[in-house]
């Protein structure tokens, strides 16, 4: 390996280890960001290697950085929060319902539009991209795939085949998130499989062409996970209260 490439895969590891300190609490203004010689002690990097770390994670939102003002961790309000790698860095937190349902909202108002979007514009190939990730969910049912990566693989061909750049650019924000997403609202069913009669009543709406049928089933899809979270949530919540009023 050369050391151009050494020296990228130490950028990234940096960046990676700093990112989940920063997200996680360890750094933050209160604890602030060890200055840059330290660093480069702790990494056993040069000064451009760190430099080029920091400008990653600037560019991300979650460190600022000015000549002599050094460096500091941004408020949490101006973290890039649709980069799949920020997302990643979050889901390393203590497991927050509140993070899940923020996403669900933010499926429900999202992927009805794609699929819609898809049923109208779709081409030959995004459809078999689709039609690829329900057989491959099929698969999964008999235990010849992984089901969670079907069930994402599904869900970002639906976006990919709405030929709309924008929609496009969220494919690895949504494939972090629902890795996460998928797994907790599974387990609230009880099950370790999506329901697969309602992924495919998406597919064929899309390859049908039907833009309307096509998102009224993707809404109904993400508005049962949002329902059976919310309803979760609020079992834990009333529980806790339950709890403290006992104590």
């Amino acid at each position: 390996m050369n050391s151009r490439v050494q020296g990228q895969n130490l950028t990234y590891s940096i960046a990676h280890d700093l990112g989940i300190a920063i997200v996680t609490g360890a750094y933050s203004a209160q604890n602030p960001i060890p200055i840059e010689a330290e660093l480069c002690r702790k990494y056993g990097a040069s000064r451009p290697v760190l430099r080029e770390a920091v400008k990653m994670l600037a560019a991300k939102g979650l460190l600022g950085a000015r000549q002599r003002r050094g460096t500091w961790v941004q408020p949490e309000e101006n973290w890039n929060l649709l980069d799949p790698d920020v997302l990643g860095w979050l889901l390393e937190r203590k497991y927050s319902p509140a993070l899940l349902i923020e996403f669900t909202e933010i499926r429900l108002s999202m992927e009805p539009g794609a699929a819609a979007l898809a049923a109208q514009v779709a081409g030959p190939a995004e459809k078999a991209a689709i039609r690829s990730a329900i057989e491959r969910m099929q698969a999964a049912d008999r235990g010849d795939d992984d089901p969670l990566d079907a069930d994402i693989a599904f869900h970002v061909a639906v976006l990919r085949a709405t030929r709309n750049r924008f929609y496009a650019q969220l494919t690895g924000f949504t494939a972090t998130a629902l890795r996460f997403s998928i797994q907790k609202t599974n387990r609230y069913k009880g099950v370790q499989l999506a329901s697969i009669a309602d992924h495919k009543k998406v597919a064929d709406a899309i390859v049908a062409g039907k833009a309307a049928a096509a998102g009224e089933a993707m809404r109904k899809l993400i508005q049962e996970a949002l329902d059976l979270i919310s309803k979760r949530e609020a079992v834990q919540w009333a529980r806790r209260v339950s709890a403290g009023a006992g104590g």
